[in-house]
């Protein structure tokens, strides 16, 4: 007969976000701003985010570069993902610019549809701290980028 708990879920994920951060030596991340017109890649990044780290961490969003421009001024996030693409027109080589003149000294990790060595040589130029594929939102890429990321800031 299997014992039963009353426990939801919450604390496995808690300590499962606890020892991935210590096997990857992740710091805390507490604020985290994603920049995103697409509400489907948003949440997906959000909800791996909160997988990695714990539901404590907060994930706001932006759809447009203007209101991501109002939540960087609001508060500095700890590290910034920005869609290469966002609608009508811009792109992150021309939306970093801004990002960093509003303030923001942090990383920027561009999430791109299309990665080839010129564009990531381009967002990276523009001031990206990281580049990965969008079809590499998971777990173990995110966990990856952040340790090139945050160990290069």
């Amino acid at each position: 007969m299997t014992s039963s708990s009353s426990s939801s879920g919450g604390e496995f994920l808690a300590k499962k976000s606890v020892l991935m951060r210590a096997r990857q030596g992740l710091p805390q991340l507490a604020n985290i701003l994603i920049i995103e017109d697409e509400t489907f890649d948003a949440e997906r990044l959000s909800a791996t985010l909160r997988v990695m780290f714990g539901y404590e961490l907060v994930v706001r969003r932006a759809a447009t570069l203007a209101s991501a421009l109002d939540r960087i001024i609001e508060q500095k996030p700890d590290i910034i993902f920005l869609d290469d693409v966002l609608k009508p027109s811009d792109d992150a080589s021309q939306s970093i610019p801004y990002i960093r003149r509003a303030g923001y000294e942090g990383p920027i990790v561009v999430v791109s549809g299309q990665v080839t060595r010129t564009r990531r040589a381009t967002l990276l130029a523009a001031g990206a701290t990281d580049v990965i594929h969008k079809d590499d939102v998971d777990s173990v890429r995110l966990a990856e980028a952040l340790v090139r990321v945050l160990k290069n800031s």
